[in-house]
């Protein structure tokens, strides 16, 4: 650039007398008025718009701020750099200030998320692992702040600049919050509202102490492992139902499952056991109706005989004992193949651990049509 070129740049940008910028993008939170040599003409023209805010910074300290509106600049309008200047009874020629000009309308739609899992210790489930995602909304509450404490000498500042500041810092106070909150793991993906809100007031003080306000803050999902998911299903569903039920269900659907296998022997022990359990079970039911229809006997016990005592059974399974189990549950646990005739049982009342084939009761299980030779033939 030659001698005139710069002369003639000089002149042009002294003398421009309207200080403004025009905003063309979705992203730029704070701008940097550009003029040569930071010279701003006396009386020139300052124009803020609508979601703006112009900042004056003299020799790296904030100076004035101005609002919406058209102002002139002079020492009437610029009371604390007149006083940075020491100028007192005005001035004619250019001064030096760097014009920020600071968006101030709202900024949505922003995105965060939790880079790694985050884990909880719950009292069902041990220790968890969730992820969460979700957005944002904030505006520049404190331009001035804002200029000293993060956008500093930065000409262009983009939102994208401060995104990630703002998304380590939510996804640290969101960590924290979830983990105060001890909530039951399946409570989170539930109140997702709650605990938005919580958060929310949470994070404030945080983004205001650099001019943010935090608007709007959403949880959009909180997600889990997959096998942790279903174990919670799992564990809903047993809660609300009655164990009871949910056993003989268990025993039916074994029972059906052993009618369809065509093993032969499976099939026949496994009727002929459950034959005799419902046998069991008609009798219970029916003894109350048959009660009325009984002769009553010659005399009443004072004291009624104690209730009999369900039997229950431990089995052993490679080497490791398992049980208790109920006659019912060890017919289903025969039927799908758990334990086998050579399974070691034993019971209250036995010396020793015996296969199944040798326990009396149990021989139902084995299935057979051949009765036992007659006495004395």
């Amino acid at each position: 650039m030659g001698l005139f070129d710069k002369i003639k740049e000089k002149l042009s940008n002294e003398f421009i007398d309207i200080v403004e910028w025009l905003d063309y993008t979705d992203d730029t939170i704070c701008h940097r008025f550009e003029r040569y040599q930071n010279e701003i003409k006396n009386n020139a023209k300052l124009i803020v718009r609508e979601g703006q805010t112009a900042v004056f910074v003299n020799e790296g300290k904030l100076a004035d701020v101005f609002e919406a509106g058209t102002y002139t600049l002079n020492t009437q309008n610029l009371p604390i750099l007149t006083t940075l200047k020491g100028w007192k009874y005005g001035f004619d020629s250019p001064f030096k200030a760097e014009v920020y000009f600071v968006n101030t309308h709202l900024f949505t739609d922003e995105k965060w998320g939790t880079k790694n899992p985050i884990t909880l210790n719950d009292e069902r489930f041990g220790l968890v692992e969730i992820r969460a995602f979700g957005t944002y909304a904030f505006r520049i509450s404190d331009p001035g702040k804002f200029i000293v404490d993060i956008v500093g000498t930065d000409n262009n500042f983009t939102n994208f600049e401060i995104n990630e500041h703002l998304k380590s810092l939510i996804a640290t106070r969101f960590t924290d919050t979830v983990g105060e909150a001890n909530l039951p793991i399946e409570l989170y993906a539930a109140n997702t509202t709650e605990l938005s809100e919580t958060c929310k007031e949470v994070m404030q003080p945080e983004f205001e102490s650099v001019g943010i306000a935090l608007e709007k803050f959403f949880i959009e999902n909180v997600s889990m492992p997959e096998d942790l998911k279903k174990e919670i299903f799992e564990y809903s569903r047993i809660d609300k139902l009655d164990l009871d039920k949910l056993t003989k269900f268990k025993t039916a659907k074994a029972i059906e499952a052993a009618a369809t296998n065509e093993g032969g022997t499976a099939g026949a022990g496994m009727g002929m056991g459950m034959g005799f359990v419902l046998a069991q079970q008609m009798g219970g039911m029916m003894s109350p109706q048959m009660g009325g229809q009984q002769m009553p006997p010659q005399q009443q016990a004072a004291v009624p005989p104690p209730v009999p005592q369900a039997v229950q059974y431990f089995y052993a399974i490679n080497g490791h004992q398992s049980g208790p189990v109920s006659f019912e549950q060890l017919s289903a646990l025969f039927a799908n193949r758990t334990v086998n005739r050579d399974s070691l049982i034993w019971k209250q009342g036995m010396s020793g651990w015996t296969p199944l084939k040798d326990v009396e009761e149990l021989k139902a299980f084995l299935g057979g049509s051949t009765p036992p030779p007659l006495p004395g033939a």
